[in-house]
C-alpha cells in the first residue's frame, strides 16, 4: 500500500506543470522594469535624432536659410538722396515689393506663360514617358538595355547644352526642319513651344527611368493571372500597370509641375537668337533681371518669395486632385 501510494504520488507530480522559475538575478524570465524600459526608449529617441542631425542642418543651410534671408531681403528697398551721387541707402519697406510684383505686368505675364507651359508640356511628356516605360516593360521588345540608355541618354546633356543644339536646328539659316516643315520655329506664338520641345526631349527620358523602376516593382503573377482570365495586353497596360504605378506618375508629375515654374535655363538661350523672347519671359529670368540686371536684389526677393508660394500651393492642389481622382 505504501509503494502504491508514493507511485500515485509521483504520477501526479509528473502530471502537474513545472514550477515557475525563480529568478536567478540575470534578468531571464522577467519583464523589464518601468525604468528600464523609459531608458530604452530614451536611447532609441536620442539614436534617432542623432541620425537626423546630418540631415537637418544640410536642409537648414540649403534652404531654409536662404528662404529665410529672401524673406528678409523682401521687406527693404534702396533709396538715393539728392544727385544719387550718394551711396544708396537701405529703408525699410514692408509689403512694398510685393505690391510691386502682383502689379508688374511683365512678372504676371510670365506667370500666365510658365502655367499654360505646364498644362500642355507636362502631361504630353508625362505620356511619352509612360509609353516608352510600357514598351520597354513588355515582353515583345528586343534589346530593351539599348533602348533604355537611348532614352535616358538626353537627359545626361545638360540643359544649356541641350538649349543650344536645338537653337541651332530653330535658326533659318541652319535648320533643315524649317526648310522640311515650312514653320518658323521662332515666331512669337511658336516660341513657347520650342522651348517646350527641348524641356520635352530633355526630360521624358528621366521620367520614364522612375515609371518603369515602378513597373519592375509590379509582381508578375498579375500579368499571367489576367491572361489566363483572357485580358489582352492593352486591358493588362489599362486596367494592371497604369493603376499600380499612378504614384509614379504623381511624382513625375510634381517635379514637371516645379521645373515649369522654375523655367530658366531653355529660353535664356533661345533669347540669344530671337527678340520674341524678352528678359521677363519667365517669372524665374524676371527675378534674375532684376537682381542682375537692375541690381534691384529686393524686388527680385519678392519675385522669388512669391514663386517659391505659387509653387506650393499648386503643388499642394496637384496632390489633392489627384488624390481624389485615385479615390
Amino acid at each position: 500500500m505504501v509503494v502504491a501510494t508514493e507511485h500515485t504520488t509521483a504520477g501526479e507530480r509528473a502530471t502537474d506543470p513545472p514550477p515557475a522559475r525563480q529568478g536567478t538575478g540575470t534578468g531571464i524570465g522577467k519583464a523589464p522594469a518601468p525604468a528600464a524600459r523609459t531608458g530604452v526608449r530614451r536611447s532609441r529617441t536620442r539614436a534617432g535624432v542623432l541620425l537626423l542631425v546630418p540631415f537637418l542642418a544640410l536642409f537648414t543651410w540649403v534652404y531654409v536659410l536662404p528662404i529665410g534671408f529672401a524673406l528678409y531681403q523682401s521687406l527693404f528697398r534702396q533709396e538715393r538722396s539728392g544727385l544719387g551721387l550718394e551711396a544708396p541707402e537701405r529703408v525699410f519697406a514692408g509689403l512694398d515689393n510685393y505690391g510691386r510684383v502682383l502689379t508688374d505686368d511683365a512678372v504676371i505675364s510670365g506667370v500666365g506663360r510658365v502655367l499654360l507651359f505646364g498644362v500642355v508640356q507636362v502631361p504630353v511628356m508625362l505620356g511619352l514617358a509612360l509609353l516608352l516605360a510600357l514598351l520597354l516593360d513588355s515582353a515583345v521588345v528586343r534589346f530593351a538595355g539599348f533602348f533604355k540608355l537611348a532614352f535616358f541618354l538626353p537627359y545626361a546633356v545638360p540643359g544649356v547644352i541641350a538649349a543650344i543644339l536645338w537653337a541651332f536646328l530653330y535658326l533659318p539659316s541652319f535648320s533643315p526642319l524649317r526648310v522640311a516643315l515650312d514653320i518658323d520655329f521662332l515666331a512669337p506664338g511658336t516660341v513657347l513651344w520650342s522651348t517646350a520641345n527641348v524641356v520635352t526631349w530633355s526630360w521624358t527620358g528621366y521620367n520614364m527611368i522612375i515609371i518603369y523602376t515602378a513597373l519592375q516593382a509590379v509582381p508578375r503573377e498579375l500579368y499571367e493571372a489576367a491572361r489566363m482570365d483572357g485580358a489582352s495586353p492593352l486591358r493588362i497596360n489599362l486596367s494592371i500597370k497604369i493603376p499600380l504605378v499612378r504614384p509614379a506618375i504623381v511624382l513625375t508629375g510634381l517635379f514637371s509641375l516645379i521645373g515649369s515654374l522654375q523655367l530658366f535655363n531653355e529660353p535664356s538661350v533661345i533669347r540669344t537668337i530671337t527678340t520674341n523672347v524678352t528678359s521677363t519671359y519667365t517669372p524665374a529670368m524676371a527675378a534674375y533681371q532684376a537682381a542682375f540686371g537692375a541690381n534691384d536684389y529686393h524686388y527680385a526677393a519678392a519675385i522669388a518669395v512669391l514663386l517659391a508660394l505659387t509653387t506650393c500651393v499648386l503643388s499642394f492642389l496637384f496632390f489633392k486632385l489627384t488624390e481624389r481622382r485615385a479615390r
